[in-house]
């Protein structure tokens, strides 16, 4: 499958992850996010993508596991929507990880606060 940056169909709009009973719908985009969590050694930080975003969390692809339960705070990088990168912030906890079926691992963070920043970026018109 040939990557698309961000995931989204042939008309350029970011596609819905099917809703399931989740609070907040969820749409497949890919971005850069750099995500920073607590270790014995201090504070360390993972380059990753988003698989799926929502306002309310987003599941990431890892190279490396992270605790359940950890507090992590990240930086969503968005390019290519305007000329300059946006980037936005927030913090969340770890909610679950899976070993992936390519490589490295999936690793779903709920924020503690709602990213509303991201909002204009997942509406259905977003070009």
């Amino acid at each position: 499958m040939r990557d698309r940056h961000p995931m989204q169909d042939r008309t350029g709009v970011p596609q819905p992850v099917p809703p399931g009973e989740r609070k907040y719908r969820r749409f497949k985009l890919r971005y850069p996010v750099r995500l920073m969590f607590r270790t014995r050694q201090g504070v360390s930080a993972v380059d990753t993508f988003s698989r799926d975003v929502s306002v309310g969390g987003l599941a990431l692809q890892s190279p490396v596991s992270l605790p359940e339960h950890s507090a992590v705070s990240f930086v969503i990088s968005l390019r290519g929507v305007t000329l300059r990168p946006i980037e936005l912030v927030g913090e969340g906890e770890v909610v679950r990880v899976e070993r992936s079926a390519s490589k490295g691992f999936c690793v779903a963070v709920a924020c503690q606060k709602p990213i509303s920043q991201i909002e204009p970026y997942l509406s259905e018109t977003a070009n």
